[in-house]
């Protein structure tokens, strides 16, 4: 038998090893704690308002100082959403929130250093939200920034000449959505502080009560307020009813009080506000899943069997997860993405996997697992999925790409977002106007301020991704998309061996 020479040989892998599908950039390993300390850092970039001596991303400085003169009311501080320099009530209390629940949550297996800088940067939205309720019982602030002006201008939120317009809801009119909201976060966070700021936190869980008093007294959606609509739409309008922020709403006040009057409210009123219709969505217009989640930890560990229904609808939103279950029916791309239709679909992947690992600590204490029809599903697999949606999103993914700026050594580098792509006024102290900015924003070159830690909107339905700061939909960070990482990330850094 003739032998094959040693050069054939190696020509013959060569060319076999060039049919083979490019590595992930860090398919073997992912420091999670790494990850877990620039997705909260993200947040100093986000900032509005004074800027603290210890700000650590020294790019950024002050902006929106006089926020809410127009109403003789100091509406500074809070995070502006997105890529913009507009702060929308709604997603931002979502955001405080999931950053709060998170802290609950995962606080026991956080480092303590980032145990600290999460509860800074709740406190930073939460501070803002007392203020977007100080002159409740009659008004609530719900916007600060004209967004159709904002984003007719490139500019860097230090130059912002854009009008800085304050939107409030008066009684009688209605708010139910982001008052709901806004009670939700003040009571999550009241639980992030109770032990290491109790009188703080009492604040916190008082002003949660008032808010969800206007939120269910004045009952409506937010953007059905002429004056709100021109601002919020179509950004941030109330898509999906205001019905789940109220049992949003009462479910944190229940879990931050105790009290029974939440109880009871979650009991008689989950059936007429839409509590038992099975909508496998949560985010920052859709609490469904979330609630149900939430609720279902007091029916686990307390055989709270008046609840009963919200753990059922836990369960099924959890089966939909599983592609084994006969009742699965969340589409993933090819790449195995949590995927659905719009913009910054990876907001999708960050909630569900947060509360898939929440459930699964509910599921753990009780020894119990869910039951899928044709399988059970136990805590660990419920993991498992979380897992593979974080291992994607920091680079196991079909183009080796981390999403999330300045994790590894493949990012994007053209981000949709103003201060990240203009020089910083470090670099450019001259104000840079409206227009100005348009060479920036159609540059082909890499944004010169790095938002470490921001994960963008994610690849498209084929796991394509072009870096293009103009497909916002793909391009652009939100807040929303990175508090709820925050939680999940604490897990896999204290469990990297998951497997």
């Amino acid at each position: 038998m003739k032998t094959l020479s040693p050069l054939f040989l190696l020509l013959l892998l060569i060319s076999a090893n060039s049919f083979l599908p490019p590595p992930s950039a860090s398919a073997a390993y992912h420091d999670y704690a790494d990850a877990l300390a620039k997705s909260i850092l993200f947040f100093e970039g986000q900032r509005s308002g004074y800027l603290p001596p210890d700000q650590r991303l020294p790019w950024r400085a002050n902006s929106g100082l006089s926020d809410g003169w127009t109403y003789n009311a100091d509406l500074t501080g809070g995070y502006y959403d997105a890529g913009d320099n507009v702060k929308f009530g709604f997603p931002l209390a979502f955001t405080t929130t999931m950053l709060a629940w998170s802290v609950i949550e995962f606080a026991d297996v956080m480092p303590p250093a980032e145990l600290r800088n999460s509860l800074v940067a709740v406190r930073w939205s939460s501070d803002y939200l007392l203020k977007s309720v100080s002159q409740l019982p009659n008004r609530i602030f719900v916007q600060v920034g004209d967004p159709n002006a904002d984003h007719n201008c490139w500019e860097r939120p230090e130059d912002m000449d854009t009008p800085r317009t304050v939107y409030a809801v008066d009684a009688p009119n209605p708010a139910s959505d982001v008052a709901g909201e806004t009670a939700a976060a003040l009571a999550a966070s009241s639980m992030a502080f109770r032990s290491s700021d109790p009188g703080y936190a009492e604040t916190l869980l008082r002003n949660a009560a008032k808010a969800f008093e206007y939120a269910d007294t004045h009952r409506g959606a937010y953007s059905d307020n002429d004056v709100i609509r021109e601002g919020a739409c179509p950004f941030y309008c109330d898509f999906d009813g205001y019905q789940d922020e109220l049992l949003w709403g009462a479910a944190w006040l229940r879990r931050a009080s105790s009290d029974d009057t939440y109880l009871n409210y979650l009991q008689e009123n989950g059936k007429t506000l839409g509590a038992e219709d099975n909508i496998n969505e949560f985010g920052w217009d859709n609490k469904h899943a979330g609630l149900n989640v939430l609720v279902s930890k007091e029916v686990l560990e307390s055989s709270m069997v008046t609840l009963q229904s919200y753990k059922a609808s836990a369960d099924s939103f959890m089966c939909t997860l599983i592609p084994q279950s006969s009742s699965s029916h969340i589409d993933y791309t090819p790449g195995g993405l949590i995927y659905r239709p719009g913009g910054s679909n990876l907001q999708h992947a960050t909630t569900i996997s947060f509360l898939l690992l929440a459930y699964a600590n509910y599921l753990e204490r009780t020894s119990q697992s869910v039951n899928c029809g044709n399988l059970d599903v136990s805590p660990y697999a419920l993991r498992s999925q979380a897992k593979k949606q974080v291992d994607y999103i920091l680079g196991d993914n079909p183009k080796g790409l981390s999403y999330m700026v300045g994790y590894s050594d493949n990012y994007p580098q053209r981000i949709h977002h103003r201060g990240s792509s203009l020089p910083s006024v470090k670099d450019h102290p001259a104000a840079i106007a409206c227009k100005e900015g348009s060479v920036y924003f159609n540059s082909t070159g890499p944004n010169p301020n790095v938002l470490t830690g921001a994960i963008v909107g994610g690849p498209s339905e084929d796991d394509e991704y072009p870096d293009d700061r103009a497909d916002f939909k793909k391009s652009e960070p939100t807040t929303y998309i990175n508090a709820p990482f925050v939680g999940v990330l604490a897990y896999f850094a204290a469990n990297p061996d998951f497997s």
